[in-house]
């Protein structure tokens, strides 16, 4: 995933991410637990996995611009809630743009990458784009609110 493009957590993603580092960095090589008969290859799976997961958290921390909320103009951008309108269904979703990885328990997290995320990247409130879902349709939706993650109110009150 190495990457230069600065990245917008939350404060509390950025400890939980740090700690998650932390305990997989003490964590000897390859461990055999006396109590479970792993096998070889399960082992050696698990070690690169946690070695995988251990580049990942530290390319999300190194590329990390936290909690620094962007202006408050109503336009889509990391580190914003927000809120939209599915057309066909009338269906809203209030959502945090900003880094998959590093969820934030009081609102769900979209990346710039998802196709959602990167639809409305850039729309201002009121403004209308599509996206497609992976059958292939095209889903329109409707930004109906925008406001700095520092700014939102986690019951919804915002």
């Amino acid at each position: 995933m190495t990457s230069t493009e600065r990245l917008w957590m939350t404060r509390e993603a950025h400890t939980r991410l740090q700690a998650e580092l932390t305990v997989l960095r003490s964590r000897s090589g390859i461990e055999v637990r006396g109590d479970v008969m792993d096998t070889d290859d399960n082992l050696v799976e698990n070690y690169l996995a946690r070695q995988a997961r251990m580049r990942q958290i530290q390319d999300l921390l190194s590329n990390a611009v936290v909690g620094e909320d962007p202006p408050d103009d109503g336009i889509a951008e990391p580190g914003m809630v927000l809120t939209v309108r599915y057309d066909d269904t009338g269906d809203i979703e209030t959502f945090l743009l900003g880094v998959r990885g590093a969820e934030d328990p009081d609102v769900d997290v979209y990346s710039m990458q998802s196709p959602l995320g990167s639809a409305v990247a850039g729309a201002h409130v009121g403004e209308q784009r599509t996206y497609s879902i992976p059958s292939g349709a095209s889903v329109p939706i409707t930004l109906l609110k925008a406001v700095p993650y520092g700014m939102h109110a986690p019951n919804g009150d915002t």
